[in-house]
């Protein structure tokens, strides 16, 4: 019987990792307004926590506007886009979010950036819920892995208790 219990505490240890891994939100940057020059972005980040494994999601007219990675604040702040780390132009480009720290983006189209058209995305470690869900966002809300592991608990107190 006991090594029927580690069999099944086995597998939801596995299941539950996997899904603490995969399980992280999807932002729309600009929110329903997307990347636009019309969208206030430093407004559309401010209400955003996001996370170690998010993806920010980039919606724009492609030949009209790009999106360019900045190497810095200083970039960030002067619209240097001439050195930017990565340039994306499909109208559709989807960034994850891998390391906790600061990242920058810029529209490459000229004028752009100096209008506003630039964001500022801080990224934390992560570890228990994410952000609140707003429909501005356009986020997706799940749970990180420590509310996974502790809400199978339960389910594995049955289990023991009925193979025991």
């Amino acid at each position: 019987m006991e090594g029927a219990y580690n069999c099944v505490f086995l597998v939801v240890a596995i299941v539950t990792v996997i899904m603490g891994r995969t399980l992280a939100s999807k932002y729309v940057v600009g929110g329903s307004q997307g990347w636009d020059e019309s969208t206030d972005f430093n407004s559309w980040s401010s209400g955003q926590t996001f996370k170690v494994g998010d993806e920010l999601v980039f919606k724009y007219s492609s030949g009209l506007h790009s999106v360019n990675e900045l190497a810095d604040e200083k970039a960030y702040k002067s619209c240097d886009v001439g050195s930017s780390l990565k340039s994306l132009n499909s109208g559709s480009d989807t960034i994850k979010l891998d390391k906790a720290g600061t990242r920058y983006f810029a529209c490459g189209t000229s004028g752009h950036c100096d209008a506003g058209m630039k964001v500022k995305i801080t990224t934390g470690n992560g570890g228990g819920s994410s952000s609140t869900t707003t429909s501005s966002s356009q986020s997706v809300h799940v749970l990180g892995p420590f509310y996974v592991i502790a809400s199978l608990l339960p389910i594995q107190m049955v289990l023991f208790v009925l193979l025991a």
